[in-house]
């Protein structure tokens, strides 16, 4: 099982950023992933926040061999010309280490903060379905044109395309069908936060029951596109289940959460570096030790 992170963009490079991402590396995590918002819930949304393109780009040229990427990108503000642009450029500075997280996205403050009304989840969901495959192509193909309904490109060129090939990897969030599909169709990885119907009142007993049943589902969408579910890795974004920020607590209650992950199919684990006073707050002693000492009792 691979252990990685999440780095929140909310600290100046020189004022802590940088040393973030460093010692993501020096503990030996998998990848150490961003966040793609414009600003985020409280209390990031009135502080200081900054881009993920930016930011992993500053990223790629501090480290040299831990994977970079983020988790997750979504069409609330991209537009799968620019994005391509961008995430090909930044698999040629970080030498083909970036992965693509990438989500529908949701009804947080990037939802509107280009001046639109919030999509309805059928519009996000329409325009996910078309965004995916587009950028796909964009990524694989030299010259690109497309006349969708949401999304257009003419004669868009990405030359000479991605270090990694065909491309970079993406790695799909989606529990509902529509998204699942769209995992299994283009996804080399699957990303869940488990299901937020049970985030705040559930149990850990039925937050793994919830799970098994989105793996089942992906693996049912799998099949319906002729693809092994085997193929895909399977990634779990911690600290949106009913466990919270309790697995952090030690080392053998994370080997434990992991654990009984693994079980059900997990094969990566993603977990975030501690801010202090917020939900994502952690002993950094225990968190260094979990980093350095899970991977081999999870071997």
């Amino acid at each position: 099982m691979r252990l990685s992170t999440v780095i929140l963009p909310f600290r100046r490079w020189r004022e802590g950023g940088r040393d973030a991402w460093l010692r993501a590396e020096q503990l030996g995590f998998h990848a150490a992933y961003t966040y793609d918002h414009l600003s985020w819930r409280v209390p990031f949304r009135d502080g200081p926040w900054y881009g993920a393109v930016p930011t992993l780009t500053a990223a790629a040229g501090a480290t040299e061999r831990i994977r970079l990427g983020t988790l997750v990108t979504s069409p609330n503000f991209r537009h799968p010309v620019t994005l391509a642009k961008e995430l090909i450029s930044l698999d040629d500075l970080s030498g083909g280490r970036i992965t693509l997280g990438i989500g529908a996205g949701g009804m947080g403050f990037d939802a509107t903060a280009l001046g639109q009304e919030p999509w309805s989840p059928r519009e996000r969901a329409d325009r996910f379905a078309e965004f995916v495959p587009l950028l796909d192509r964009l990524l694989t193909e030299d010259t690109v044109t497309h006349e969708g309904r949401f999304y257009s490109a003419h004669e868009a060129q990405n030359i000479p395309g991605c270090v990694q090939r065909p491309r970079l990897p993406f790695a799909v969030a989606a529990t509902g069908p529509r998204g699942l599909k769209l995992a299994a169709r283009h996804g080399q990885a699957w990303v869940t936060t488990g299901d937020p119907k049970i985030a705040e009142t559930g149990t850990p007993e039925e937050s793994l029951e919830a799970l098994r049943g989105q793996l089942g589902r992906l693996g049912k969408a799998c099949a319906e596109a002729g693809r092994d579910a085997a193929e895909l890795d399977k990634v779990l974004l911690t600290g949106f289940t009913p466990e919270g920020g309790a697995p952090l607590e030690s080392l053998d209650a994370f080997v434990d959460f992991a654990g009984r992950h693994r079980e059900l199919g997990f094969t990566e684990i993603v977990v975030h570096t501690p801010i202090p006073e917020t939900r994502f707050a952690a002993d950094p002693v225990v968190f260094e030790r979990i980093a350095t000492e899970a991977p081999a009792q999870l071997a």
